[in-house]
């Protein structure tokens, strides 16, 4: 079978769906990836997936560069003649969707996330919502990533057929479990996530600050890339005070998780969090947002402590709620969070829902 899928980030697909990628390979399918050019290009090629290279603004609002993305989707999807198209993120699901409908080809999109246009409502919102009704309308299956989603989904956009999944699940050998640091006298909090509003960064800022004087042996590491730039003064600014430490873009998230006592993720909205996932995967307790697609990768008080969003208050009282506890009961929690991946998110159970899927587009074929 000829597959093609469409996606927005090369660093994403590599990272969540390369077991499935893999697995397509493995069953003689031919696999055609339509993305932007990025560092994990190579990688995917050597895999044996076949590139097409996609322009295209992530999170961008011109409405001709829009346009010109369609376009793309266009001429790829009429010379390439897939015999199944997967679809992940907005764009790709929509723009993707509609032209599948169009030339009648079976596909599969995954909501990953209802994203940060249709959570802030307006204008902007109700148009992707219309587009959704559009482009879903004819999908062999459409995946979601926590229940709220779905069921928002099926009340805004009345989709047709819809499966949930545990998130893009986690690799359970790549996030294996690592013993817990030793006990030093020091306490690390690690944040994983672009930098920007949505992710709560400014109240886990003011969180920083706020700490920083009453407990200088508690450390804040920040890893990721600036998607807002307005907060790079502010960032400096602390590190100059010793209330966080900005590490950039990492390859090995893993090997910083390793070296840390908690991750936090102040999140406003998520699809489902791959970062306390991994987080839980490696024995990691987490201090995260009590909101779909976060609130489902804890067990408030086993693995990890909740907080209300948007709010630094809470998450200043989360974060001294966990430096309260035993090193004991900090390090039983890492080990409770790894038993709950193994049950609920090993990554295995998303490609095979995947499979499943597809047999059936195959039978109907």
């Amino acid at each position: 079978m000829k597959i093609l899928i469409l996606a927005n980030d090369d660093g994403g697909l590599y990272k969540f769906r390369k077991e499935l990628i893999q697995q397509l390979i493995k069953d003689k399918n031919q696999v055609f990836i339509s993305l932007p050019e990025g560092s994990y290009i190579p990688f995917m090629k050597k895999m044996g997936c076949r590139f097409i290279k996609t322009p295209m603004e992530r999170r961008g609002k011109n409405p001709l560069q829009d346009l010109k993305l369609c376009f793309q989707y266009h001429q790829v999807i009429r010379k390439l003649k897939p015999e199944l198209v997967l679809t992940y993120t907005i764009k790709p699901n929509i723009y993707g969707g509609v032209l599948c409908r169009i030339y009648k080809i079976p596909y599969i999109a995954n909501i990953t996330g209802c994203g940060t246009a249709i959570e802030n409502g307006g204008l902007l919102s109700k148009v992707l919502l219309f587009l959704y009704k559009i482009s879903l309308k004819e999908a062999s299956q459409v995946f979601f990533q926590n229940k709220e989603n779905l069921n928002y989904f099926k009340q805004k956009v009345n989709v047709r057929v819809s499966r949930l999944l545990p998130g893009s699940g986690v690799n359970l050998e790549e996030h294996k479990y690592e013993e817990y640091p030793q006990e030093d006298g020091t306490l690390r909090i690690l944040f994983v996530g672009r930098i920007m509003k949505d992710k709560g960064i400014e109240e886990l800022l003011s969180c920083a600050e706020a700490l920083a004087d009453c407990y200088p042996n508690v450390y804040f590491d920040l890893v990721g890339g600036y998607d807002e730039k307005i907060y790079q003064n502010r960032i400096k600014e602390l590190e100059r005070k010793g209330a966080v430490k900005y590490l950039g873009i990492q390859d090995n998230v893993h090997m910083l998780m390793k070296t840390h006592h908690a991750v936090i993720m102040p999140s406003y909205h998520e699809g489902m969090s791959n970062v306390l996932l991994e987080a839980a995967s490696t024995g990691r307790p987490v201090i995260a947002s009590n909101i779909p697609g976060c609130r489902e990768a804890y067990t408030e008080g086993l693995t990890g402590i909740g907080f209300q969003p948007k709010s630094a208050e809470e998450i200043i009282r989360a974060v001294k709620e966990f430096i309260a506890l035993p090193y004991e009961k900090k390090a039983a929690m890492g080990k409770a969070g790894r038993e709950k991946v193994k049950r609920e998110f090993d990554r295995k159970i998303v490609v095979e829902s995947y499979l499943q899927e597809i047999q059936k587009v195959l039978e109907r074929l």
